[in-house]
């Protein structure tokens, strides 16, 4: 009888420490669920802010033109880098077609330096502003992104949620990189 009492406390026990541990296992890839959903939202307030740099690029473009139109191959550079941008699938290709883009926009306004009746036109005036919120905008996204990434990438990383991480296939994601030296100021828009 003894016998009998000590199986049954010992399988209550068991069953107990086995509701634990898979409770324990269902908050980890909870956590880890909603850090990749921060991650991809992270990712989403990025792309809204390059979309809104593409939607901007056009009209620059065309008001250039309307000035400087012999300039035809940078502006050709700026509307190819746009393109690049717009096709970028993942953080890496993104960044990397941003920093394209943030070049190919710096020689646009160096062109635009040689235009006096350019840099005071009111149009041109309102999308070099319109473009230095969205550049700010997207640097701050960036932190914003790679902040949240980083806290992802530490927790499928740790003990002992990279257990879970692994077995439930959580990948690592990549940082938004500003990538080399040159690329990483934003474009100078002043006039």
């Amino acid at each position: 009888m003894a016998t009998g009492i000590i199986i049954g406390i010992t399988a209550i026990v068991l069953i107990v420490l086995l509701l634990i541990f898979l409770a324990v296992i269902a908050a980890i890839y909870n956590g880890l669920v909603k850090s990749r959903n921060f991650v991809d939202n992270a990712w989403s307030q990025i792309e809204v802010q390059l979309k809104r740099r593409y939607d901007l690029i056009p009209n620059l473009v065309e008001t250039v033109k309307g000035y400087a139109g012999h300039e035809k191959e940078t502006l050709e550079k700026v509307i190819a880098a746009r393109s690049a941008s717009m096709t970028a699938k993942t953080p890496h290709a993104a960044a990397e077609a941003s920093n394209m883009l943030t070049s190919t926009l710096k020689s646009l306004f160096a062109v635009a330096e040689s235009y006096p009746d350019l840099k005071a036109n009111i149009n041109f005036m309102d999308l070099q502003n319109q473009l230095k919120d969205t550049e700010d905008k997207i640097a701050y996204t960036r932190q914003f992104y790679n902040d949240t990434v980083t806290k992802y990438n530490t927790s499928i990383q740790t003990i002992p949620r990279n257990i879970v991480a692994k077995i439930c296939g959580f990948e690592k994601k990549d940082l938004f990189d500003a990538g080399p030296e040159e690329v990483r100021e934003a474009p100078q828009i002043r006039f």
